[in-house]
């Protein structure tokens, strides 16, 4: 088993040529995904409304086909559920993502978190630890909350009014 992960770790995770700078965009999508899925399954349920969530935040930020979303989101729920920590993932998006990438990610995070119309307090734990291990500022953090609440409650209020 530990074979397997690893060999999987070094097709999917590892930068490119080993000593790249550049993560491959598949490696970016799958650190991502996966971090999307430690959210979703923070509360130990991975809803229908959280997987169509994770789909269409996928899709969104990556432009990726059915079939590309498919495979992605088969990936990270298996890196998930084999993950030991977080750091495998915060690690690559730390090294190699910008400051902005990283604030999408926490957007996200918060619209995976807040997918069911529930934010448990273990999804709110694993994007705290997140935002510290990819060193977003607190205030960046809380941003990212507000911004995703703002845009729900505006959700809402259209959809009262249609």
């Amino acid at each position: 088993m530990l074979n397997k992960l690893s060999r999987f770790i070094e097709r999917h995770l590892q930068p490119a040529g080993g000593s790249s700078p550049v993560l491959s965009d598949h490696q970016k999508q799958l650190a991502v995904a996966a971090l999307l899925v430690e959210v979703a399954m923070a509360d130990h349920q991975f809803s229908e409304a959280e997987m169509n969530n994770l789909a269409v935040i996928l899709e969104r930020k990556f432009s990726l086909s059915n079939d590309e979303l498919t495979e992605l989101i088969s990936l990270a729920k298996n890196e998930s559920n084999h993950a030991t920590s977080l750091h495998q993932f915060t690690q690559l998006i730390n090294q190699y993502c910008t400051t902005e990438e990283k604030f999408k990610l926490m957007k996200a995070m918060w619209e995976m978190a807040y997918a069911d119309g529930n934010l448990d307090k273990y999804e709110d734990y694993i994007i705290r630890k997140v935002a510290d291990l990819i060193y977003v500022p607190h205030t960046e953090f809380i941003r990212a909350k507000s911004l995703v609440k703002a845009s729900l409650l505006s959700a809402e209020i259209n959809a009262a009014f249609k």
